[in-house]
């Protein structure tokens, strides 16, 4: 009888002990990437025209009266907030295409294939090119608040558009694309007619940086994830029901439609501050979800965390580069993370393809 109950009780205990297993692995992986994360940021600060030491950067991080004026004055009022920024974009355009993904159940989901990066590049160069103001009285920050104008009209749009009746997931994806080419060719109109400065004022900013970054910019972007954040992980059980198919969330309670607007709205402010801010930085969005997937699964308690990690690494890593590719040039970080995405968005879409066969 003994025998029977211990036999009959070994599988709920093995099963409870393999998940155990699970969580503390994916514990120990996100610990890691923070890990990667500080390291990162460190490498960031001590980079540059003039150059320190991983030991005067952390000594001017904790105690910064420890260290000489010049060097609290470079790192804190020049690098600080720049490196920052890199780690506040990175997680918040990370966390829009995870999300995204979630709930338009497309691996190639982002804001930059959605076109709302797209559209934020069209309201920064119509103040660029043109002066033109879409809120007015709002001089200081014309071009941030043109892009995140542009940017939550094109989302809305989309959304609009998908609540149209027979309009399925992938239309909304196929929608997503047209704004893109919409918006380039409209890009490319606003080229053909501005002047040669203007032309190459939008042409730097189309290509990302994070040069411009402030401590205002920097709290402002920062404020928005936080606000965002804890608003996703509270659907985090409805988004991670969403990976099933509408069908069996709707049977779990979840309502697809409803999540969708409020997900869609929410990330659709994270990817705008973040364009706004440092301009058009594609990839992010695509590949550090897929990085987090891979190593984390789909469980929203690690997955979302996971995603804004691996892309605040990815976008810190590439401010890394972007220091140490050319000494003495800073290359646009929009660079740095298309040669990187690129590779790895033509990997998914030969996958997503040979899978569909």
């Amino acid at each position: 009888m003994s025998g029977e109950l211990a036999a009959g009780t070994s599988g709920p205990l093995e099963g409870h002990g393999h998940y155990r297993r699970l969580v503390i692995r994916r514990q120990l992986i996100l610990a890691a990437l923070a890990l990667a994360l500080c390291l990162s940021l460190c490498v960031d600060l001590a980079l540059g025209p003039a150059r320190f030491d991983l030991t005067q950067v952390i000594a001017a991080i904790f105690t910064p009266d420890a260290v000489s004026q010049p060097v609290r004055v470079i790192l804190w009022e020049i690098r600080m907030p720049v490196a920052l920024m890199a780690l506040v974009v990175g997680a918040s355009l990370s966390i829009a295409g995870a999300q995204m993904q979630t709930i338009l159940s497309n691996p190639l989901a982002s804001p930059f294939t959605l076109g709302i990066s797209a559209g934020a590049s069209f309201g920064a160069a119509l103040a660029l090119a043109f002066g033109v103001t879409l809120v007015p009285g709002m001089v200081d920050y014309v071009i941030p608040i043109n892009a995140f104008v542009m940017a939550m009209l094109t989302a809305f749009a989309i959304h609009l558009l998908s609540m149209r009746r027979g309009v399925t997931i992938e239309t909304i994806v196929l929608l997503g694309i047209a704004m893109v080419f919409i918006f380039n060719s409209l890009m490319a109109l606003i080229q053909f007619f501005a002047s040669q400065q203007a032309v190459s004022a939008v042409v730097f900013w189309t290509m990302g940086s994070l040069t411009k970054a402030t401590w205002p910019k920097l709290w402002i972007a920062f404020g928005v994830l936080a606000a965002v954040l804890p608003l996703l992980a509270r659907h985090g059980w409805a988004l991670t029901a969403m990976r099933l198919g509408d069908a069996k969330a709707e049977s779990l309670g979840v309502n697809p439609r409803a999540l969708r607007l409020e997900v869609l709205v929410l990330v659709s402010l994270l990817a705008a501050i973040a364009v706004a801010f440092v301009g058009t930085i594609g990839f992010i969005g695509l590949v550090g979800p897929h990085i987090a997937r891979l190593l984390l699964g789909e469980d929203q308690r690690f997955f979302l965390p996971g995603s804004a990690l691996c892309g605040a690494l990815i976008l810190s890593v590439g401010s890394v580069l972007s220091k140490v590719i050319l000494p003495g040039t800073i290359i646009p970080i929009g660079i740095i993370t298309s040669l990187v995405g690129i590779p790895f968005f033509l990997f998914l879409v030969l996958r997503h393809k040979k899978a569909s066969w």
